[in-house]
């Protein structure tokens, strides 16, 4: 027997979106991993706001939200205030009611500047660190940097003083024949930016450099890094990381052959890490001799090492990093970490999974 296509304009439920969700799916271990870590971070949280005037968005739903939203690749917050309408997968991991209203788009993004400081994402980054201890090696890590393409286009970079062929109609402008550089042009939106060029014959954008420093048992991310775009940032970026680095052990540095410099190789010696980088000896001669490269250490970096990969590929990917909608070296650099922190995460719920 058919039954009635009954269509009814209002429901009442009576069960819970925590109970809608399967015991089984894989945000749950990481939805126990944030509550706890917000729970610690709650006097962090209270230094940000006054203790008059209208309630705001409470801080650990901006900060779970803003998971979601690297988790699932949603591309605006327009679009995340959409899911959270209907999605109740969604609205479970932020801690939302099943009839509750959901905020305006543009109060959401006014009420997220708040928490766009260094000290909020490193805060919570190393958090979701300390819980990650068991499965880091305190021995072994390698070092990478990835371009970051800035929210600017070429059209933005003008001339600092001023100089230049006015824009045309429609915001067009022609720069055909213009030298422009670093040192005499910048970016009329995000002044920060630098146009770069990844390698020989390739396209110059304006970008940033994100760094990581990743430990090498199992690919969590110890420390990330934003600079300026530079030829020498990924070599200086990484000295700064491993000084953070606890002292007394004799520890390995992994990474690629950009990194094969004398000055660089020399430093880290003179800090009691072991450069395990690639050779570089394309016309040249390698600053890493036989003394490292003789021992079967070396030959496990340098398999090691290439897993560091498979992190910015998350994070440009699933995380959206390949193209930032932030403007500015800080705020760019708040959402790298905070990335980081997400993927770290991910990684940390596989690993708490096969134990």
């Amino acid at each position: 027997m058919r039954g009635d296509d009954n269509q009814q304009e209002g429901m009442f439920s009576y069960i819970s979106p925590e109970k809608r969700v399967p015991a089984d799916h894989p945000l749950r271990p990481i939805r126990k991993i944030v509550d706890e870590i917000l729970r610690e971070m709650s006097p962090q949280f209270g230094k940000l706001y006054s203790d008059v005037g209208r309630p705001s968005i409470a801080p650990e739903r901006l900060l779970r939200s803003l998971l979601l939203q690297i988790f699932y690749s949603v591309r605006s917050e327009r679009m995340l205030i959409e899911q959270l309408q209907y999605n109740l997968l969604f609205r479970w991991f932020v801690g939302m009611e099943m009839d509750e209203t959901v905020w305006n788009h543009a109060v959401y993004s006014k009420n997220r500047e708040r928490l766009l400081n260094e000290g909020i994402a490193e805060g919570f980054f190393q958090r979701v660190l300390e819980r990650a201890k068991p499965y880091m090696s305190d021995e072994h890590f390698t070092v990478d940097g990835t371009l970051i393409e800035a929210w600017a286009s070429h059209k933005s970079f003008r001339p600092k003083d001023g100089t230049g062929t006015p824009p045309g109609a429609g915001g067009d402008v022609d720069f055909r024949g213009e030298k422009r550089k670093n040192q005499t042009h910048e970016s009329t939106t995000d002044p920060d930016a630098r146009l770069f060029t990844k390698s020989s014959g390739s396209q110059a954008k304006l970008s940033y450099m994100g760094h990581i420093l990743m430990e090498n048992r199992n690919g969590l991310l110890v420390q990330t890094f934003l600079t300026e775009a530079t030829g020498r940032a990924e070599r200086d970026a990484a000295l700064l990381m491993v000084e953070a680095l606890p002292p007394g052990k004799r520890v390995t540095l992994g990474g690629d052959k950009n990194y094969d410099t004398r000055e660089f190789v020399r430093e880290l010696r003179g800090m009691n890490i072991t450069p395990h980088v690639a050779q570089n000896t394309t016309n040249r001669r390698s600053a890493v001799d036989e003394r490292t490269t003789r021992h079967a250490g070396y030959e496990v970096s340098q398999r090691k090492r290439k897993r560091v990969e498979q992190s910015f590929g998350w994070m440009k990917m699933v995380g959206m990093l390949r193209k930032v909608k932030l403007r500015g070296i800080e705020k760019v650099g708040w959402l790298i970490t905070f990335t980081g922190a997400a993927y770290n995460l991910c990684r940390l719920r596989n690993l708490m999974a096969g134990t």
